[in-house]
């Protein structure tokens, strides 16, 4: 197991070595640690469960850390299981040509059902044999291939751990539990989020992470008083209780400090839909409400899962940059309040469009919103 994780002063140090390749601005820095992060952030969900496609996420993870991209996201779902394998295969190859364990930020999601050998002919059975049989879960838990149970939680940590042969994660987020809000209801959802937050609080406390979060699709850009919204303060205060149990302490402070949303030219609702309380008396989009309760941003779907490559609602904008795919990176990572844009990539060649934007100063303020009055 590889010791370690990203610190303050390693990673600053990165952002003046490994990233002076990179543009002036191209680095965020995440709240209460103070880490330097790459604006850009490699995605590992694409491609076809192969060796090929393995071959490749593991080269673009490498070149990534080499080129001034520290930021890596993965899920233990991901091409069932592969897309870990992989990303260590591209981890230690980027360790042996120079890049400190310290200074890269690892972050993995949990939460989808782990198909090892892809999905099962009678998902019941399945998991009756795998999970259920273990004491992992019960059917209570499952939303469709969710399965939100602490001690599923617990093993998918340690399997991320043991696949990519990391001692410490840098966070390890929750993936879409607005999912068991349709399923169950908010009450019982957060009942299960909480038991969740708690097995990973104690992960923190146990060094085996550094802290967490969630991943959602719809329930940070819904409207408030949609079915499937989160609060991010309402998940923070489940945090604080997890960490009270986790710590034995009344006064210990959680790690719940990342939110991570999509973000593109079509799904602009982060920045634009002011639904979040921030527990200031103040309303403002998620973006804003993140900053204020000093959670870290990660944008995802920057590319719409490929469509952001071909469609080009941004033509005609940012002559500087080449093609649609750039256009539609810089325009997220530009975003104010994204602290990193992710983008999935399974070929190396499409590696060369976000270090085209890496080495492209983010927009200014005044120009990023003439966007939106533009679309007014």
């Amino acid at each position: 197991m590889i010791a370690g994780h990203a610190t303050r002063g390693a990673t600053e140090g990165y952002a003046e070595s490994f990233g002076a390749q990179c543009a002036p601005g191209h680095y965020s820095d995440f709240l209460n640690l103070h880490l330097k992060l790459s604006s850009l952030g490699i995605g590992t969900f694409p491609g076809a469960a192969d060796d090929a496609t393995d071959g490749a996420v593991a080269s673009i993870v490498e070149r990534a850390l080499l080129a001034g991209i520290n930021v890596i996201d993965t899920a233990v779902h991901y091409r069932y299981g592969r897309a870990l394998v992989a990303v260590r295969a591209g981890l230690e190859r980027a360790l042996a040509a120079g890049v400190a364990r310290e200074q890269m930020f690892v972050a993995v999601k949990g939460g989808f059902l782990l198909f090892p050998e892809g999905p099962p002919s009678s998902l019941e059975q399945w998991f009756d044999a795998h999970i259920a049989s273990r004491g992992l879960g019960t059917r209570a838990d499952l939303a469709g291939a969710q399965l939100l149970a602490a001690p599923y939680i617990a093993w998918q940590l340690e399997f991320a751990r043991a696949a990519l042969g990391l001692s410490t994660l840098d966070a390890f987020l929750i993936d879409q539990p607005e999912g068991h809000i349709a399923a169950v209801g908010k009450e019982k959802a957060n009942r299960k989020l909480a038991r969740a937050f708690a097995v990973l609080e104690q992960a923190v406390k146990d060094g085996r992470i550094r802290c967490y979060g969630v991943s959602t699709f719809d329930g940070m850009r819904v409207e408030t008083d949609h079915a499937l919204f989160e609060s991010i303060a309402s998940l923070q205060g489940l945090a604080e209780g997890a960490a009270r149990t986790a710590w034995r302490d009344e006064r210990a402070r959680h790690h719940f400090r990342i939110v991570q949303l999509p973000f593109n030219p079509a799904m602009t609702e982060g920045f634009t839909r002011f639904s979040q309380a921030t527990g200031q008396g103040n309303v403002g989009s998620t973006i804003q409400a993140a900053h204020q309760l000093r959670a870290y941003v990660m944008a995802s779907h920057t590319l719409g899962k490929g469509r952001f490559a071909i469609d080009d609602p941004l033509a005609a904008t940012m002559p500087g940059l080449a093609n649609a795919a750039q256009r539609a990176l810089q325009f997220a990572r530009s975003t104010p309040g994204i602290g990193s844009a992710l983008a999935g990539l399974s070929s190396p060649a499409h590696l060369e469009d976000l270090l085209a934007v890496a080495r492209t100063p983010p927009l200014a303020r005044q120009e990023y919103l003439g966007f939106y009055r533009r679309a007014g």
